[in-house]
């Protein structure tokens, strides 16, 4: 299930990257049908806030109000419409906007009620009821309406990014009970978790759009009812956020102690290197450090050294799906597994780690890394089962444990690798001919890996000697942002360095990922071309999973599936945020959710007072959380 909610994840803020969505899902706790609620759960999970809770957990809700944050942003936008596939849409634009709910930062499978306050779910599960809070107001002053919702389901189903329409393919209609009461139907009780990823719907002004074409990208900003509005916009270097006079949220305990600043300012930058600079230098407030090469050599400056700025490593126990150079199987050349195995064992992370990483990574080994999704060791039963009846052909193969990565001994000599490649490549046709790699027309392998960032050339160009040495040709082409998402999204590459992240709880957002129907839509996120009848059925397993250990062994199976088909060079991820930023400026609460950091909870500071009064060093005790009745259990963490 994917996060919708504020539309730019907090781990796409300084990159630029269009990012769509982050992913959760599972299924839907049953609920009495008539009985309002203010939360939505999957199975098993249980709301941390009651009826009433004070604020989230994690927040300081006496953190003061005020002030301007500048971010550094990488590329450039064209567009104030972040909902289509057309145009690059400017960052940041979620926080304009809101959703019929929202999640709490490190909460798994519960949303609570934002622009609805409570929802009614039937006890069959075929249809939810969703209540609007009366005082829901547009930025421009209009109230949020039952219209509204059903407006903007149809518009962002019909006519916005693919992957609202697949998202949503379980509901039937949406309906407008009255001015505040909007029902939604689904077409399927096997699809348990639609409550939930509808209260994820972001709603829209539908007064705004009469009259403008919605498939086209836009120079002017809607009014959303979300806490801030479009100050500035300066496409190709940057755009301004100022705070909604007078928000209608400003008083909602899911809000008390965010959105602190009174201005946000995102500044554009050609890449990173120009951007750490300008950071360092004091023309933005914060730098999430992805290149660990700079992390260690590129902050000995003053502003460092006398503590104006301070850096952070914070560690987090989010679910890290899957990253690495991808194959694109919609190109002949990659249609072979055994070729895609061959060319991955040419990767060298442990020495790659080692002499350019300074050993802080770890490596993707599961589709779903670092979550318990991650499918290990010998297949339980139900995974067999599931692999006997939509892959017959593969379930005995299946039923072991699951191809890990090919490992080197961190020396960079990878000879032994070196010869089971190329058996492989000669087994699916290959022969080497003067030191290349040819086919049997005297066709040389030659592919070109496509790159938005000239900061991983340095890790790239030992993997391309090590493909040579296979006598394998790989070019390596560095374009621009925009160019760069064009090309992803038309699917216009042999080779692409992308990253699948997934949530804690899967679910039908995997279509986007993986289905046959996915790999011919543009946009999509099955950037290798999936086409595969038993990745197929495996996905509609999860969507219709009831409870957590069906889904886990569904997922399992799917994981196994992939990771045998080898669609990607799996590359490294690590298990903390590296944070840098100016702490005579900005100043974020002591406790950070396990999913890593909330930049909405952040504040801004006065000279050098870093601290507020009222920062918790811990979760609130009180706070109207249900663990409150149970303070002398041991609390663990799932990581």
């Amino acid at each position: 299930m994917s996060a919708l909610p504020r539309l730019h994840p907090r781990a796409h803020v300084f990159s630029g990257l269009t990012a769509l969505m982050l992913c959760l899902a599972t299924a839907i706790a049953p609920a009495m049908a008539g009985v309002r609620t203010h939360a939505l759960t999957l199975a098993g999970a249980v709301p941390a806030l009651s009826t009433g809770f004070a604020h989230m957990p994690h927040v300081n809700p006496e953190a003061p109000k005020g002030g301007t944050l500048r971010l550094g942003v990488i590329g450039g936008f064209d567009s104030l419409h972040p909902f289509i596939m057309r145009g690059i849409p400017a960052a940041q634009l979620g926080l304009t906007y809101e959703t019929l709910g929202e999640t709490v930062p490190g909460e798994d499978g519960v949303i609570y009620g934002l622009l609805a306050e409570s929802f009614e779910e039937s006890a069959d599960g075929g249809h939810l009821v969703c209540h609007l809070a009366p005082a829901a107001r547009f930025a421009d002053g209009h109230p949020v309406t039952a219209a509204d919702v059903v407006f903007s389901f149809e518009m962002l189903t019909r006519h916005g990014s693919p992957f609202y329409r697949d998202y949503y393919a379980g509901v039937g209609t949406v309906t407008a009970v009255d001015a505040r009461t909007v029902r939604f139907d689904f077409t399927s009780r096997h699809n348990a978790e639609l409550p939930y990823i509808v209260a994820q719907l972001p709603v829209l002004p539908r007064h705004w759009w009469q009259g403008r074409d919605f498939t086209a990208p836009q120079a002017e900003a809607a009014p959303g009812s979300g806490p801030y509005r479009v100050r500035e916009a300066r496409p190709g270097s940057g755009i301004t956020y100022e705070r909604v006079p007078g928000w209608w949220g400003a008083k909602l305990p899911i809000n008390r102690g965010r959105y602190n600043f009174d201005v946000i300012r995102c500044d554009y930058y050609r890449d990173t290197t120009v951007a750490r600079q300008a950071f360092l230098a004091g023309e933005f407030d914060l730098w999430n450090e992805n290149t660990i090469k700079d992390w260690f050599a590129s902050y000995d400056v003053p502003s460092v050294r006398e503590g104006r700025i301070t850096r952070e490593e914070i560690p987090h126990g989010r679910p890290e799906g899957m990253g690495g150079f991808v194959f694109n199987t919609r190109r002949a050349i990659f249609a072979d597994v055994r070729v895609r195995r061959a060319l991955a064992m040419c990767f060298d992370f442990e020495w790659t780690n080692r002499a350019l990483f300074h050993d802080a990574y770890r490596r993707y080994d599961s589709f779903f890394s670092n979550s318990p999704f991650a499918a290990t060791g010998t297949a339980t039963e139900g995974e067999r089962a599931l692999l006997r009846e939509v892959s017959p052909e593969r379930a005995a193969m299946l039923s072991g444990p699951p191809p890990l990565p090919a490992t080197h001994d961190g020396s960079g000599d990878i000879r032994p690798v070196l010869r089971d490649a190329l058996r492989l490549m000669h087994d699916a046709g290959w022969n080497l001919r003067d030191g290349r790699l040819v086919d049997a027309s005297g066709r040389p392998f030659r592919f070109t890996l496509l790159l938005s960032s000239k900061g991983l050339e340095r890790v790239v160009l030992p993997f391309r000697r090590n493909l040579s040495r296979l006598g394998v040709e790989m070019d390596v082409q560095v374009v621009d942002q925009t160019q760069y998402v064009s090309r992803v999204r038309a699917f216009d590459y042999d080779m692409v360095h992308a990253t699948m992240r997934q949530s804690s709880n899967p679910g039908n957002e995997q279509r986007a990922f993986w289905t046959t129907a996915a790999a011919d839509a543009p946009g999509s996120r099955n950037y290798a071309g999936v086409r595969d009848t038993a990745v197929d059925a495996l996905v509609e397993r999860i969507i219709a999973a009831r409870d957590a250990a069906t889904l886990r062994d569904a997922v399992h199976a799917l994981d196994r599936v992939l990771l045998h088909e080898h669609y990607v060079v799996p590359g490294w991820y690590s298990d903390r945020q590296r944070m840098a930023y100016w702490k005579t400026r900005v100043a974020h609460p002591a406790f950070t959710p396990r999913g890593g950091i909330d930049l909405h909870s952040w504040w801004a500071v006065s000279g050098d007072d870093t601290q507020a009064k009222g920062v918790p060093a811990k979760p609130a005790q009180g706070d109207g959380t249900q663990a409150d009745a149970a303070r002398s259990t041991p609390a663990t963490e799932t990581r």
